[in-house]
């Protein structure tokens, strides 16, 4: 257990280093030139080349992918050439918003997609097995940026229970903090649950025809015991496989819903950042993203040897 789990860390900090020296030299060769976009058109020759001499633009690459990772590892990611201060305030200020909201909707993905899978999945054929069918269609076709606008307009103009947008800071408390992330969570969590649903529903179909379950059936389990104590947990792995993908996903890919609900979160600062060329924030916030999956792809394998302890002696 032990040989495996090390073998798992240097492969995520080796893929960590891989993808770091991407996105650098990625964003380095971009078109257009950080001093340039700050001084504009207008600025004299000798001017652009006493800032580009400031950032370290004019230094080798890997010297300045050295720096940069140097930063990293102990947490100086840069200043902003755009707002002037650390870039990692702006970091960890837009993560407080955009990992929360992430969590949420994951959370609330899970409440809705398992039960409804392993119900349908109980049930086949049956008149839940059909709901769950046509829900899953439904929120997987519906746009997440529709059901967002469909709930502004619903609890937050016509009822006025939620607000519309923005966010308050975790400073003016948990509740309003959580309460602006409510709507948009749940715009998030829709399509995520049909995807999820129709996986978990699989999963226990798969697991209802084995050997085992009739085994157990035959020894006189109730059904319920059945169905929870024995398929649902072997139908774990593929339903945490799709989590671990769907969680990524709403981290790096909740872009429009944060434009939509005015939520100043990473995926906001990251269109930012692109517009206003500023390459250490996007270096920053890239990594960040790309570093979100590896991590959680990593937790996932581990997760794997939780669920069946049987494959720790196969990766050995």
């Amino acid at each position: 257990m032990i040989a495996v789990l090390s073998r798992r860390v240097c492969g995520l900090l080796l893929t960590l280093l891989a993808v770091s020296l991407l996105i650098f030299v990625v964003m380095d060769v971009l078109p257009g030139d950080p001093a340039a976009v700050m001084l504009g058109t207008s600025a004299q020759p000798d001017t652009l080349a006493a800032l580009r001499h400031a950032m370290g633009l004019d230094q080798p690459v890997m010297l300045r992918y050295g720096r940069w990772l140097g930063g990293m590892v102990t947490g100086d990611f840069g200043l902003s050439t755009t707002y002037g201060v650390p870039a990692a305030d702006l970091l960890w200020q837009r993560v407080a918003v955009t990992v929360p909201l992430a969590v949420m909707a994951i959370l609330l993905s899970v409440a809705i997609a398992v039960p409804l899978g392993v119900m349908a999945a109980a049930r086949r054929g049956r008149a839940v097995d059909y709901l769950a069918a046509v829900f899953a269609q439904f929120s997987i076709a519906v746009p997440a940026f529709w059901v967002g606008l469909l709930l502004i307009i619903l609890f937050a103009t016509r009822l006025g229970w939620m607000p519309s947008g923005g966010f308050p800071g975790w400073s003016a408390g948990i509740m309003p903090a959580l309460g602006a992330l409510v709507l948009p969570s749940i715009a998030l969590a829709l399509p995520q649950a049909g995807v999820l649903t129709r996986v978990t529903r699989a999963a226990v179909l798969d697991v209802l025809d084995e050997d085992f379950v009739r085994t157990a059936r035959a020894k006189g389990l109730s059904h319920g015991a059945v169905l929870w104590r024995h398929a649902v947990p072997n139908a774990l792995i593929p339903v945490v496989t799709v989590l671990g993908l769907q969680f990524t996903f709403l981290i790096a890919g909740a872009v429009l819903i944060e434009n939509i609900f005015r939520l100043p979160g990473l995926g906001q600062l990251a269109y930012q950042a692109l517009a206003r060329r500023d390459l250490i924030v996007m270096q920053d916030v890239v990594l960040f993203f790309a570093a979100s999956v590896i991590v959680t792809n990593f937790l996932v394998d581990l997760s794997y040897l939780v669920l069946d302890p049987r494959l720790a002696g196969r990766a050995t």
